[in-house]
């Protein structure tokens, strides 16, 4: 059957689907039909044809329980956790659905709530998260949080603090691992040159972009630039194994540097062997 007709049967089987109901929503607003058919498709031809990622290290994401997936972030806008959860959707020989956890910012938003629901984002709240590792659910967490999302393109690829450890206290509670993750790529998306404070400011918003094409260029700036990226899942840090109780600050803030180390020499050699972000 030829590509199109096998898209429009597909098409016709999700809507049916949806006029009968035959689908789940999750009590933290997941919506794995939805995020199946529609969602992930979209993303992947980011994923795909614009970034063209490579990823690698998923012998190191189990195929089923629970684990929790600590990366960097970077590139104003936080396209490097949707492709992310498209790769180990598509490329997991599991097709592991990446839970992520994201800022409150994004919860006062509604229409943007509700998509993030639907995907499989949830709020940043320990105890949320918890849930999740207790349901089993391969969750993600990037501790930079606004801070390396919205740093300067001349501070590419240098990590900013992990906050306090909070993610180490999650998995020390949960008992399940960590797994290191390294993102190259979206740094270049959109090269960051300034920042409009005050706007930033009026709009309530933690920075205010400038780049070379945006906000000059109007729409045509906001297209991200097709930089090559590489994804590799490093081995699992066991936490648990070596920190006796969630509230052992010292081993925490060790554990939390140690898995920031890990992720910064592996961003170093990802720049290293990809060369130019545009090659």
């Amino acid at each position: 059957m030829p590509a199109w007709r096998r898209g429009l049967a597909g098409a016709a089987e999700f809507a049916r689907r949806r006029l009968a109901g035959e689908f789940e929503v999750d009590e933290f607003g997941f919506d794995e039909d939805l995020n199946s058919a529609v969602l992930m498709p979209a993303a992947l031809a980011l994923y795909r044809s614009w970034f063209r990622v490579q990823m690698r290290g998923l012998e190191e994401v189990p195929g089923a329980g629970a684990a929790l997936v600590v990366a960097n972030h970077s590139g104003v806008l936080p396209l490097d956790g949707i492709m992310l959860q498209a790769g180990l959707h598509a490329e997991h020989p599991a097709h592991r659905n990446l839970r992520l956890l994201g800022a409150d910012l994004i919860y006062r938003l509604p229409g943007l709530a509700s998509v993030a629901r639907r995907s499989g984002h949830t709020r940043a709240d320990p105890e949320l998260a918890d849930r999740l590792l207790r349901a089993g659910q391969l969750v993600g967490v990037f501790p930079e949080g606004f801070k390396g999302i919205g740093k300067p393109f001349s501070e590419r690829y240098r990590l900013r603090r992990f906050g306090r450890g909070g993610f180490v206290r999650t998995a020390v509670r949960a008992k399940v691992p960590i797994i290191p993750c390294a993102i190259v790529g979206a740094e270049e998306i959109y090269p960051m040159i300034g920042n409009a404070g005050p706007v930033a400011r009026a709009l309530h918003l933690p920075y205010f972009p400038l780049t070379p094409l945006f906000p000059w260029l109007g729409p045509v700036g906001a297209v991200p630039l097709p930089s090559r990226w590489l994804i590799e899942f490093c081995p699992p840090v066991q936490a648990s194994d070596v920190v006796d109780s969630e509230h052992d600050d010292e081993r925490i803030g060790e554990v939390a540097e140690q898995v920031r180390g890990t992720i910064q020499a592996k961003l170093a050699d990802l720049v290293a062997e990809r060369g130019p972000a545009f090659g």
